[in-house]
C-alpha cells in the first residue's frame, strides 16, 4: 500500500515537472513575438496606433453621412413610384 502511493506521488511530480517544462518552451517561444519592444507584436502594435490615429477624424464625417443616408432613404419610395411606368399603373403611355 505504502509502495502504491510513492509510486502515486512520483507519477505526480513527473507530470507536474513535464507541465513546467512545456510552459517554460512556450514561455520562450512567445517571448520572440511580444517580449520586447523590438518584437512583432509591438511593432503591431505601433501600426495599430498609427492607424487609429490618422482615421480618427472620419468618426464625425461618418455620422454627417448616416443623417444624410437616412433622409435618401425616405424618399427612396417615392423615387420608386415616379420610376415606375405608366403603363403598369393603368395609364396610356404617350
Amino acid at each position: 500500500m505504502t509502495l502504491m502511493v510513492l509510486l502515486s506521488c512520483l507519477v505526480a511530480l513527473i507530470f507536474l515537472a513535464v507541465v513546467a517544462w512545456a510552459l517554460i518552451q512556450i514561455n520562450e517561444q512567445l517571448a520572440a513575438i511580444g517580449g520586447t519592444p523590438e518584437s512583432f507584436l509591438a511593432k503591431l502594435r505601433l501600426g495599430l496606433r498609427a492607424i487609429e490615429k490618422q482615421t480618427s477624424h472620419l468618426s464625425p464625417m461618418l455620422e454627417q453621412t448616416n443623417s444624410v443616408l437616412v433622409s435618401i432613404k425616405g424618399g427612396l419610395p417615392v423615387l420608386a413610384g415616379n420610376l415606375t411606368p405608366k403603363s403598369t399603373t393603368g395609364a396610356q403611355n404617350d
